[in-house]
């Protein structure tokens, strides 16, 4: 097995850098132990994670001013975990969860390179028997809703972690699965709206996505 590539590079935030090290491409593998390969995880999908994706960095702007006073804020398959570091440079109180093996890895070396306090991290599947993360005022992710299936996994491991008062934010590139899980989101208590990102030149390609807001209490 050939050795891992890496890359470091930097995302500008208007005034704000955040440093990053991401796998250098969406050919490598490595799953020495055969960890990744006992979760499910195919060597097409292990690198997955370790890239940043347009709709992560959808994410990662719209938290650059977003209202987190007094929220405890989750990141749901946070990947690279960029919006975890935007949020934890702005002191959020802000926790990451994945369901790949070496993400929390990742999201600690990152979190050195900007120098920022500790992102508490757990790693947990969305059926998974419940979690320790607790409940959380604000849930966000990105480019969550791959296979028709993940609209009710995911709407269930939501509720599971969401206050009676709670916000959730997803950027969905329009893999055409997010009408049923906005259906499951309604059934849960949740208002729904969605939105085009209103600035996206910081992207290489036009971004055909939504945001997509879901609101109770």
């Amino acid at each position: 097995m050939a050795p891992l590539r890496i890359r470091y590079h930097t995302h500008e935030f208007g005034k704000v850098d955040i440093h990053v090290r991401t796998l250098r491409d969406n050919q490598e593998f490595e799953d020495i132990d055969g960890e990744a390969e006992k979760l499910g995880i195919s060597s097409a999908t292990w690198p997955l994670f370790g890239i940043i994706w347009p709709s992560g960095l959808v994410l990662s702007h719209h938290m650059l001013d977003y209202q987190i006073a007094n929220k405890r804020i989750l990141e749901v398959g946070c990947g690279i975990g960029l919006a975890s570091l935007v949020l934890n440079h702005r002191h959020a109180d802000i926790t990451a969860t994945d369901y790949h093996p070496q993400t929390g890895q990742f999201l600690a070396k990152n979190v050195a390179l900007n120098h920022g306090r500790h992102i508490p991290y757990i790693r947990t599947g969305w059926a998974d028997p419940m979690s320790e993360l607790g409940l959380f005022d604000l849930i966000i992710g990105s480019d969550l809703l791959y296979e028709q299936e993940h609209a009710e996994l995911l709407s269930q491991f939501i509720e599971q972690h969401a206050n009676p008062a709670c916000e959730v934010i997803l950027v969905d590139p329009g893999r055409g699965n997010h009408a049923k899980f906005s259906k499951k989101m309604v059934l849960l208590g949740f208002a729904h709206s969605q939105h085009k990102p209103k600035d996206t030149a910081f992207l290489a390609e036009p971004f055909n996505g939504q945001i997509l807001n879901y609101c109770r209490g």
